[in-house]
């Protein structure tokens, strides 16, 4: 069997009927799949210019039109019809009469299918129902859909199916191109934010020698004309820092980054990110930083900082709640690690309060253990908790006045992480010992540890001026302003298992 009369055994009826309309138009001189179009107007900015005009006031203008986009609807028989017509932001209905656009273009009007996409001139009106309405003049097919949309009201109803074909769920699911669209307003907004400030946005290596930046599982790749194996990096923190020692005092970076974890509703293995580094800045200024900034993109994005998610309203207002993990915790379970515990007293009290410990588990790890038992579930409006320990945040300047914690922050809302950011650490002799405090725990099995970054070290010692950092989450912010809750509906392209 040729390759020919397997296609013709594997496709299904409309998708035959569909191609031999297809042969049809070539018949008739007419390539299928067309070429190059010129547009007058996209419909979103014809509804924006029109929609408030009456039927008199159209008549008196006679506003023409040429536009552009897919046909979702159709309706009509004999020798009148409707058609709604879609392109990138809007949808309008047109109408298509064979006295109007020709016999010959008619039968090419009536042999069209829902997905064909199509080019129209015409003349905007109202019908007597009061629809805004392009009264078509020249017809042209442009592009033979040779499959069938899903049903206009249910969609791909398969969640998996739909991130998969992503261009069939972007055809018939508004909130799907809301999403898309909104997500890079987000990012210019964050953009024009930093930019506003004096920040200097770079760009950093994708693949490192070293993993540093974060706590996190790594893919790893080989090189093989360095003969090398590189991470895929999992932060860009350590590049941006270095940055600073060179005296670009205020750098940020928006990128992919790639942790080799599992996937859930809030994890995805490849993800984007905004770093931020502040020469001669703290914890305490990055506090003000996320907060004047998200503030400023949910106005910029939404017109207002204060908008819905998962049925809950969310204030961008400022200021944010802020607390000390510690008193977090104490405050939820009335565990106090104020007070001054053996690692041997850690324990016990996590096993009487049912949280599991690992064999690398420091006091500080329980704590964490402890806020992410008790605390982080708990939290809705935007929260910053502050004072992380030392042993969790090998990155971060030790607090002056308890050198068990650190002057750290991480961002909470929804239960969930969006930022994290810190006072950084610029002292080498410290940062060195950190790094060998984290190759133990990898010896421990802490496979998520950082290694030792000698050049890192040796660019702290040309002298890193005080500095505040931060990282934010952008597909968690988006799925936030979007009201979107899973994190694989606001990336394009997810990653998905074999059918």
């Amino acid at each position: 069997m040729n390759l020919e009369e397997l296609n013709e055994q594997t496709l299904n009826e409309q998708q035959q009927i569909r191609r031999e309309k297809a042969e049809k138009l070539r018949e008739k001189g007419i390539d299928p799949f067309g070429s190059a179009y010129k547009r007058t107007h996209f419909i979103k900015d014809i509804i924006a210019e029109y929609e408030s005009k009456t039927k008199e006031e159209l008549e008196a203008l006679q506003v023409f039109v040429k536009v552009a986009g897919r046909i979702i609807l159709k309706r009509g028989q004999g020798k009148a019809g409707f058609i709604h017509l879609q392109d990138k932001e809007g949808k309008l209905q047109a109408y298509v009469r064979m006295d109007a656009i020709g016999e010959e273009a008619y039968e090419i009007f009536k042999a069209s299918d829902l997905g064909d996409i199509i080019g129209i001139e015409g003349v905007l009106f109202r019908t007597n129902t009061n629809e805004l309405t392009i009264k078509v003049k020249t017809y042209t097919h442009l592009t033979k859909a040779l499959r069938p949309l899903p049903d206009k009201f249910h969609g791909l109803q398969n969640k998996e199916e739909a991130r998969r074909r992503r261009y069939v769920d972007l055809i018939v699911n508004e909130q799907s191109r809301f999403v898309a669209l909104t997500r890079p307003k987000i990012i210019r907004a964050i953009q024009r934010f930093f930019d506003s400030r004096g920040f200097v946005e770079v760009e950093t290596p994708v693949l490192q020698s070293i993993l540093g930046g974060a706590a996190a599982r790594p893919f790893v790749t080989h090189h093989n004309s360095l003969d090398m194996d590189f991470y895929l990096r999992i932060a860009t923190e350590l590049p941006l820092k270095r940055l600073l020692v060179g005296g670009l005092e205020a750098v940020y970076e928006i990128g992919r980054l790639f942790r080799n974890e599992g996937m859930d509703s809030k994890h995805n293995p490849e993800f984007t990110t905004i770093e931020a580094y502040l020469a001669y800045s703290d914890m305490e200024g990055m506090m003000d930083l996320i907060e004047d900034c998200l503030s400023f993109v949910a106005n910029e994005v939404l017109g207002t900082d204060t908008f819905i998610y998962n049925d809950q309203e969310i204030s961008f207002k400022k200021p944010f709640k802020r607390i000390h993990m510690v008193q977090a915790v104490k405050d939820a379970c009335g565990v106090d690690f104020f007070k001054e515990y053996t690692l041997d007293e850690a324990r016990a009290l996590a096993k009487e309060h049912h949280i599991e410990i690992e064999k690398h588990y420091a006091i500080g790890h329980i704590i964490e253990a402890f806020f992410e038992h008790y605390v982080e579930d708990t939290i809705i409006q935007p929260t910053m908790v502050y004072g992380h320990p030392i042993e969790i945040s090998p990155l971060a300047k030790k607090n002056a006045n308890d050198p068990r914690f650190t002057d750290r922050f991480e961002l909470f809302i929804m239960g969930s992480e969006y930022a994290n950011a810190f006072s950084e650490l610029n002292d080498p002799i410290d940062q060195y010992n950190r790094f060998l405090d984290q190759l133990k725990e990898k010896d421990l099995g802490n496979d998520e540890a950082n290694e030792m970054d000698h050049d890192y070290v040796e660019a702290l010692e040309y002298g890193m001026p005080p500095a505040g950092g931060l990282g934010l989450g952008i597909d968690r912010l988006v799925m936030l302003l979007t009201n979107t809750p899973n994190i694989r509906d606001v990336i394009l392209f997810p990653h998905n298992r074999h059918r």
